[in-house]
C-alpha cells in the first residue's frame, strides 16, 4: 500500500535525484523540480520538467529509495512520464471499430470474424453427396434383391408355362435389375435448386445483419431524409422503382431514374424525390391540324 507521507530522507534528496536525471538524459533536457510523490514505504519519486520541445508538458520521474534503518539513498530508475498538460496520442481503438463506410479501397481485404453477428451458416452441400451416395447404394442394393426375387419368380413361371403351353409363351415376363428405377433427386439436382434459392454459400446474412443493413440504407434513402420530406410522392407508387425479391422487397426497391439522386441505389419504399414518375406529368403536345388549301376560285372573267 502506498504511503501518504514521503520518506523524509528520500524527499530531501532533490540534488541526488537531479544529478541522476541529468546524467541519464542530459543536462539540457532537465528543467525545474516539480514535486515529490510517495510510492511506498521509503520509496519516493521526484519529478522534473522536461525541456525537450517535442515533449511539452512531460516530466522526468526519478525514483529514490533506501533500506530500513539505512540513511543512504539509492536510485531505482528514471523515466519520462506524461503530465496533466501533455500532448498525447488518442486512445487506441481496434481497426474493426475505426472502420467506416467508404474506407475500403481497390485491393483492400476486409476480414470478417468467425462469429460475426451479421452472418450465419449457410447450406453448401458439403456432406450431401456422401449421404446421397450412401442412400443410393442402399437403394440400389435393395432394388437388386427385389429384381433377383422377381427374376426367380419369373423363371419359375416360365418353367410352368413351358410345361403347359410349350416354349416361348412367357419369354417377355422376366424382370431385370436395369428395369428398376430408384427414387430421390441427385446431388446435382439439389445443388441447382439451392443455387436458385441463393444457397451454396458458407455463410449467409443473419436476421441481425439484415436489420442493421436495412437501418443503414434507410438513413441514406429513407423517409426521414430532406429529399423525401420535400418529395411530392413516395417511391412505392413510382414507375421507376424496380421491385426486388425476398423479405427486403417488402420495404425496399431499386431506383431506375437516371435523373434521381438515388439512381441505381436501394431505396426505401417510403423514400421519394422530385423525379417521381407521376409527380409532374408533362401534357401531351397537341398535334397541329392538317393544312387546308383553299381550292375555290372564280371562273368568271371580267
Amino acid at each position: 500500500m502506498r504511503s501518504r507521507t514521503p520518506d523524509r530522507l528520500c524527499a530531501e534528496a532533490v540534488d541526488v535525484a537531479l544529478a541522476v536525471t541529468r546524467e541519464a538524459v542530459g543536462e539540457a533536457s532537465v528543467g525545474e523540480h516539480l514535486g515529490v510523490v510517495a510510492e511506498g514505504d521509503r520509496v519516493v519519486t521526484h519529478f522534473f520538467a522536461c525541456t525537450e520541445p517535442a515533449y511539452r508538458g512531460w516530466q522526468w520521474a526519478t525514483t529514490l529509495t533506501r533500506a530500513s534503518r539505512a540513511k543512504n539513498v539509492t536510485i531505482d530508475e528514471t523515466v519520462l512520464l506524461p503530465g496533466p498538460d501533455s500532448v498525447l496520442a488518442p486512445e487506441w481503438v481496434p481497426w474493426s471499430e475505426r472502420l467506416r463506410q467508404g474506407d475500403l479501397g481497390p485491393g483492400d481485404l476486409l476480414p470478417t470474424e468467425a462469429d460475426d453477428l451479421r452472418l450465419e451458416p449457410g447450406w453448401t452441400g458439403e456432406g450431401a453427396a456422401a449421404a446421397t451416395a450412401a442412400a443410393d447404394s442402399v437403394e440400389i442394393a435393395e432394388a437388386a434383391e427385389v429384381a433377383a426375387a422377381a427374376a426367380a419368380q419369373a423363371a419359375q413361371a416360365a418353367d410352368v408355362a413351358d410345361a403347359a403351353d410349350g416354349p416361348g409363351a412367357a419369354g417377355d415376363t422376366a424382370v431385370t435389375a436395369g428395369d428398376v428405377v430408384t427414387g430421390g433427386p441427385s446431388i446435382a439436382e439439389i445443388g441447382a435448386v439451392a443455387r436458385q434459392l441463393g444457397l451454396g454459400r458458407a455463410r449467409v446474412l443473419s436476421r441481425y445483419g439484415l436489420h442493421t443493413s436495412a437501418d443503414r440504407w434507410e438513413e441514406r434513402f429513407g423517409p426521414k431524409t430532406a429529399m423525401a420530406q420535400a418529395a411530392p410522392s413516395k417511391c412505392v407508387s413510382c414507375g421507376f422503382l424496380v421491385a426486388i425479391g425476398g423479405s427486403l422487397g417488402q420495404a425496399f426497391g431499386i431506383c431506375a431514374n437516371e435523373y434521381s439522386p438515388a439512381d441505381g441505389t436501394l431505396v426505401s419504399l417510403a423514400y421519394g424525390c422530385g423525379g417521381h414518375s407521376e409527380a409532374a406529368v408533362m401534357p401531351k403536345t397537341p398535334e397541329p391540324a392538317p393544312m387546308v388549301l383553299d381550292d375555290l376560285h372564280d371562273d368568271e372573267t371580267v
